[in-house]
């Protein structure tokens, strides 16, 4: 944000910004904002709140008044909102007019007095102030924190990461020399503005001068419209989601489809390049706000496979590596962050807890999440290596591998798998089709159908509720 949208308003203030709304107006809409969060004396704020033009003029709007923003997951109880709240000594909770039920423990408590909530103003209310007056301080330093987010807040144990400014200024250009950038793009936020693949968008774009269309939520009928009428042109996804609405996109002018979040099937990437979607992967997290290796597909067809190369000014570096290459992945750069809150300094590199390994022509390939590695009788099993086998068969919707004790072996692998409609396959046939491609050791000991996997918010799995 820095000074990007105080520059689009005198450069380009007719230009579309966010939703329909033009740089000038989110830029007067930002101030109005600013100016009532001013006599807060707190140097931390939350905002809880669902994706809208609104939120993203509070989120820019605190952070204008040199607030750390904590960005809460709307998902959250109210117990988890109160322990985030608590640990992070903010006291102030800016809201939609939505999420104020969510709140109203903290409005009804008497232990809880020292939370103070403020409900969002109405859109039109903010964007009919023609008078406020721009005497803001729009210089921000490098090491400041801008936003917190909290990850791992479904299991209950969460750490917060700092957002700097010079990570975010870092990532946006980085990002923009990869991804390239005309004055007609359009950028699809379903992803939520409270995760860092929704933040990273609104940044990108406003140092970009281009737009973005935000939508409440995911709804596939009003997506595949905006990219048939070509009022966008550029999404960030999840597989999972991408994977429903590929089979209905007849008619694009997309030019960039970030997809990340998770491990991408085979039979997904096969059906885009059919369709010359413009796939491209994706790596990062939160810690390295968002995208730090990425690549195009239709570019590099061969290398699909892998995550991609850092993008300028990253270095990823295999630690520990054993005889085949293959050993943690860890990451250096500008982007990363310097260490959670109320945790020790990162000194040096970021581990990023994936296993994997760089190719001689430097591209990156993650072999699964380290947490995520199953080893059985002494032998490493990587769920992502079973889930691309089950992903070829046409019938599944989707799937995950997860460890489970076992006296013997100590773990050995259970699958658990949703079928399209009406189209289910017996456990044994499953297990029948993997043998004729894994060694003995890999096949899954149980398999478990279920309608749906669980996930968060972002579409993630959540593997740790995987229970036979």
């Amino acid at each position: 944000m820095m000074e990007w949208l105080r520059y689009g308003a005198q450069h380009y203030p007719n230009r579309k910004c966010i939703n329909e709304y033009t740089y000038n107006d989110i830029y007067r809409g930002v101030l109005h904002v600013a100016r009532n969060l001013l006599p807060l004396d707190a140097s931390r704020v939350a905002i809880l709140s669902d994706n809208s033009a609104t939120m993203a003029m509070y989120v820019l709007a605190a952070m204008l008044v040199h607030k750390e923003v904590l960005l809460l997951n709307v998902h959250l109880k109210p117990k988890e909102i109160e322990n985030q709240l608590d640990q992070l000594g903010v006291t102030t909770v800016l809201h939609s007019k939505e999420r104020r039920n969510q709140l109203s423990h903290f409005v009804d408590s008497k232990a809880s007095n020292s939370i103070v909530t403020i409900e969002f103003e109405a859109l039109e209310d903010i964007l009919s102030d023609l008078a406020v007056e721009d005497s803001f301080d729009w210089v921000f330093v490098d090491t400041d924190i801008a936003a917190i987010m909290n990850t791992s807040a479904t299991t209950g144990q969460f750490k917060s990461v700092p957002l700097r400014w010079g990570q975010i200024k870092a990532h946006v250009q980085a990002s923009q020399e990869v991804l390239g950038k005309t004055e007609q793009d359009n950028w699809l936020m379903v992803l939520p503005l409270f995760h860092v693949s929704g933040l990273s968008i609104l940044m990108r774009s406003l140092y970009n001068g281009t737009a973005v269309t935000i939508l409440p939520k995911y709804d596939e009928g009003q997506v595949l419209k905006l990219i048939e009428t070509e009022q966008i042109n550029m999404m960030s996804l999840v597989p999972t989601i991408l994977t429903q609405l590929e089979p209905h996109i007849t008619h694009h002018a997309l030019r960039v489809i970030l997809l990340g979040g998770e491990f991408i099937p085979m039979a997904l990437i096969e059906a885009c390049e059919k369709k010359s979607l413009p796939i491209y992967k994706t790596y990062g997290m939160t810690e390295t706000f968002s995208q730090s290796v990425t690549f195009s597909i239709l570019d590099y067809p061969h290398k699909r496979e892998s995550v991609g190369k850092p993008l300028p000014g990253m270095q990823v570096r295999i630690d520990n590596p054993d005889t085949d290459g293959v050993g943690e992945i860890h990451l250096t750069g500008p982007m990363v962050m310097t260490g959670y809150i109320n945790k020790e300094t990162i000194d040096g590199d970021f581990n990023t807890d994936d296993i994997g390994y760089i190719d001689e022509e430097g591209f990156v390939y993650i072999l699964n999440r380290r947490k995520d590695l199953i080893i059985s009788g002494g032998e490493n099993i990587y769920p992502k290596e079973l889930e691309d086998l089950v992903y070829t068969l046409t019938s599944v919707k989707e799937c995950a591998v997860v460890p489970v004790p076992d006296a013997k072996w100590g773990q050995v692998p259970a699958l658990f798998v949703a079928f399209q409609d009406g189209k289910s396959l017996p456990p044994e046939d499953i297990i029948v089709f993997m043998k004729d491609s894994l060694a003995k050791y890999k096949i899954p000991k149980y398999v478990k159908v279920l309608t749906a996997l669980p996930r968060n918010g972002t579409g993630k799995i959540l593997r740790n509720e995987l229970k036979l």
